[in-house]
């Protein structure tokens, strides 16, 4: 079996993020989301993967290299444009040739991986194998109708009324039988060729299409909330540990790790924490939940919940929190209203002024 992983599309809910980044290479602990996808790959035992690729095709070849770091052969395939899924497939289609493979959305993050799912779709070759999760909102996902023995019945893109609850987490296993689905589909109302018109297209031929459940953690990191709660997530698993520099006037509560590198000096960091190497915390506070990226720096502030990428710097910010913030951003504090008001009145004037 090989593996496939979607690192284009045009990431419009994390923008202005994905003006200049992918989606799949913003952090989750210090870490850009489609590493965690690809180790997960590695752990399943599949060795050869194609990464899709679009806008920032180079940016993330720079941070995935040729996948030897995971113990993988990676290709690099060029989408030009985002046309959906489905057409990733078709791109994809020299390097699959007539192997099985696993499709993963490059900026999915589960908790426990894949290799269950892959060991389970490679003992029973259905023509294709889809991952599920229970959700609040069904109207908002790709929507899998399910009989009693795990056989996929119906599938509808983002319902009205959907009929069950069970959304598609963006992981399936397909046998070559996809390609002459993916051939005969048109696109849909969006423009785009949709994995889950081809998936329906071969279950109205008679083709098995399995699925099966998980209520583990999982996240799609489309959006910052999503992003902050895989952060969490992970950091949640991550032990604490201090190869950077503390000075003695410092305290570290819980599992903190400060990289080596980083300086923590007249500072308060709360656990689970993750402070990059060449960071600087400075007579500040860091909450819970927070991962410092490489080169930043926090002074005289308090930050807590929030994702820091390369270089940002936060300044005399009384309190942040629920945030992510960018690339050498800059937050400071604003000017201080004056404490006194000067003013020239006119006949019969009304002023309110603030405290």
């Amino acid at each position: 079996m090989k593996a496939l992983v979607l690192a284009g599309g045009t990431g419009s809910r994390l923008r202005p993020f994905t003006h200049t980044s992918a989606k799949q290479l913003l952090p989750i602990a210090n870490r850009p989301v489609v590493h965690y996808a690809l180790q997960a790959i590695a752990d399943s035992g599949i060795e050869e993967v194609g990464v899709v690729v679009g806008h920032h095709g180079d940016d993330v070849r720079r941070a995935v290299g040729d996948g030897s770091a995971f113990g993988l052969g990676i290709t690099y395939l060029d989408q030009p444009r985002p046309l959906g899924l489905a057409h990733a497939v078709a791109v994809a289609r020299p390097f699959l040739a007539d192997d099985d493979f696993l499709l993963y959305l490059g900026d999915n993050h589960l908790e426990d991986g894949v290799t269950g799912f892959v060991r389970r779709a490679t003992a029973r070759r259905d023509a294709a194998r889809l991952l599920l999760t229970p959700v609040p909102d069904p109207t908002a996902f790709g929507v899998a109708e399910v009989d009693d023995d795990g056989v996929v019945r119906r599938l509808e893109e983002k319902p009205e009324r959907p009929r069950s609850d069970l959304a598609l987490v963006g992981v399936y296993a397909f046998t070559p039988a996809v390609h002459e689905a993916v051939r005969a589909i048109r696109p849909s109302g969006r423009g785009e060729l949709e994995i889950t018109h081809a998936v329906q297209w071969m279950i109205d031929r008679g083709l098995r299409v399995r699925a099966e459940t998980t209520t583990r953690p999982w996240r799609d990191t489309g959006s910052v909330e999503d992003l902050l709660e895989a952060n969490r997530h992970v950091l949640d698993r991550m032990e604490g540990r201090v190869d950077g520099k503390v000075d003695p006037h410092s305290v570290l509560v819980g599992r903190v790790r400060i990289e080596d590198g980083a300086v923590v000096r007249g500072s308060r960091i709360v656990g689970p924490v993750v402070v990059g190497a060449g960071a600087v915390i400075n007579n500040s506070s860091v909450g819970p939940y927070t991962a410092v990226a490489e080169d930043c720096r926090i002074e005289d502030s308090a930050i807590e919940f929030s994702v820091l990428l390369q270089g940002a710097c936060v300044e005399g910010a009384a309190r942040i929190e629920r945030s992510l913030i960018g690339r050498e951003a800059v937050v400071t504090a604003a000017p201080r209203p004056p404490r006194a008001h000067r003013l020239v009145l006119g006949d019969h004037s009304k002023v309110q002024l603030t405290s």
